[in-house]
């Protein structure tokens, strides 16, 4: 179920990142360069159904390893140390962080060839739309 999300991913548009980052409480240097980034998504799969989900730009490269349903410690490019779970909802890759009484969402979802990343922290909320690299 997750080949839809298989591939390179470049962003191409980002709407209210930086309230989303202040709202996960993202100091403001990071925040400036978070807004700067540009990253690139690579999401693969292995034979075992072990994802990854890569994030990479100029500032920062992230690697995310996860089955889906098993929640795993994650370390998240701003330094939060959270309880994460992925899950496959109506189509959607779910990804469910949680940390110090908090939790944010990450939904992405293929949508007329774009990756389409809705992220949610109680009621800020950020869209990041991706294209297909070639």
């Amino acid at each position: 179920m997750v080949e839809q999300f298989l591939g390179k991913w470049t962003l191409h548009s980002s709407e209210n990142f930086e309230d989303y980052m202040k709202a996960l409480g993202v100091n403001l240097a990071l925040r400036k360069m978070g807004i700067a980034a540009k990253p690139d998504l690579v999401v693969s799969v292995n034979d075992s159904g072990v994802i990854t989900v890569k994030s990479q730009s100029t500032f920062k490269n992230i690697d995310v390893t996860f089955k889906l349903d098993e929640e795993f410690d994650e370390t998240t490019a701003d330094g939060r140390k959270t309880k994460t779970v992925f899950t496959l909802d109506n189509g959607k890759l779910v990804q469910l962080q949680k940390w110090d009484g908090k939790e944010t969402t990450i939904e992405r979802a293929v949508q007329g060839g774009q990756l389409i990343a809705t992220c949610t922290m109680g009621d800020v909320v950020s869209t990041r739309t991706y294209n297909k690299a070639a």
